[in-house]
């Protein structure tokens, strides 16, 4: 019997055999950030020494990953933690640390993974593990390529207006529905390009964005992935395979059920650092066709619901973005992967020619660590990510500078 997107969605990826609560979890299937290269657990231990800074080192600092996977990127910012204060402890106060960390951080930091899946086995017992996003965090909230699998409706554009789209979810077999409620059009209309307005075609990368309506002309400029270096998985990008859906009407994705999830995490933030990483796009470029895929085995493949694989697609960053300053009462900044990636010193530049003749084994480590940075900050892969960093209750400086 054919459903709503959203609710096809959300049995398809959370109900009690969905992909994100069964089997070995989405490292199996897609290959993101946290799983490409040590370094982007690193760059975020430094974004939680600057929080950690901002708020003046609190009794308590907490650090939540929302849609946690299996908690890789915590396991790995936990072990950096305790390296980073033994590393300290041994230096004098005149040596420099790569990773400026107080070494009394591992004893306030508290370690907290938001997913529907059962905690894995072999999870260090510092890593808390919950199905809902703890109240009155005090610290960094991250949420990597969490708001792309928030279940969504679609919608198609036809003679009648607006119309939701309904789907089979044994077969990905879509049909019209009704008209889309008052507050999806009201969504639809503020942040989607009616049928009559044609997106851009520039494909430059998008600028920083700081404020709270980036909408005025910026550009996403995403394209598809690659496969990633070094793996059969693939990094989930911009859909472009012949199997992605098409029709004669315009597709709308509705992203108002992302702004709310953005907004509920934002309010359980008493003071600190929300970043949420995704790909995404902006009103002006928003895709004719939408973006919604599937992922499975490391393969894209047909977006249908039943399940075996993941869907998903790709986030309006501008109205998740105001949804979220709008709790907060604060400026957020949106820029890309690669840029907040360099400001927090994972720039993927090689090493110099000379190190090869007076240091061989370290220059082979430093190209080695170049390369799987410049992975991360590749534009037309991971490096398409959108970052959307939204302060709360702190100053918009330093603890999200670039």
């Amino acid at each position: 019997m054919p459903v709503r997107w959203r609710d096809a969605m959300s049995r398809a990826l959370y109900g009690p055999h969905g992909f994100f609560v069964a089997d070995a979890g989405p490292a199996d299937h897609f290959r993101t950030s946290v799983h490409a290269s040590p370094a982007f657990a690193t760059a975020l231990l430094r974004l939680v020494s600057q929080v950690d800074a901002t708020l003046g080192h609190p009794d308590r600092l907490d650090v939540v990953d929302v849609g946690a996977g299996r908690g890789e990127l915590l396991r790995a910012i936990h072990q950096a933690v305790g390296v980073a204060v033994r590393v300290s402890a041994r230096l004098s106060p005149d040596e420099p640390s790569l990773v400026a960390v107080r070494p009394s951080l591992a004893e306030r930091v508290r370690f907290t993974a938001v997913e529907y899946a059962n905690r894995p086995d072999n999870l260090p017992e510092e890593i808390n593990w919950t199905a809902e996003i703890p109240e009155g965090i005090t610290g960094l909230l991250i949420a990597t390529e969490w708001l792309d699998n928030v279940p969504l409706d679609m919608a198609a554009h036809t003679e009648d207006g607006w119309r939701y789209l309904l789907v089979d979810p044994a077969s990905g077999t879509e049909t019209i529905g009704d008209p889309v409620s008052p507050a999806d059009l009201d969504w639809l209309t503020k942040w989607w390009l009616s049928p009559a307005s044609p997106p851009s075609t520039d494909s430059a990368p998008s600028p920083g964005v700081s404020g709270t309506d980036p909408t005025s002309g910026s550009e996403s400029g995403f394209g598809a992935a690659r496969p990633a270096q070094g793996s059969s998985l693939t990094a989930r990008s911009r859909p472009g395979c012949p199997e992605t859906p098409h029709s004669d009407y315009q597709r709308a994705e509705i992203g108002r059920t992302r702004d709310e999830a953005w907004a509920d995490a934002i309010d359980k933030i008493e003071r600190g650092l929300a970043v949420a990483v995704d790909y995404g796009h902006l009103r002006e470029s928003r895709p004719v066709d939408g973006t919604l895929t599937g992922y499975r085995a490391g393969r894209q493949v047909p977006p249908v619901p039943d399940g075996s694989s993941d869907v998903t697609a790709h986030v309006a960053m501008d109205s998740v973005a105001s949804a979220g300053a709008a709790v907060a009462r604060c400026a957020y900044s949106l820029i890309s992967q690669a840029e907040a990636l360099r400001a927090l010193g994972a720039d993927g530049g090689r090493p110099p020619l000379s190190m090869a003749g007076t240091d061989p084994a370290g220059y082979v480590r430093a190209l080695a660590a170049a390369s799987s940075v410049a992975e991360l900050t590749d534009p037309a892969g991971l490096g398409g990510h959108l970052w959307l960093r939204q302060p709360v209750g702190i100053p918009h400086e330093p603890g999200v500078a670039r």
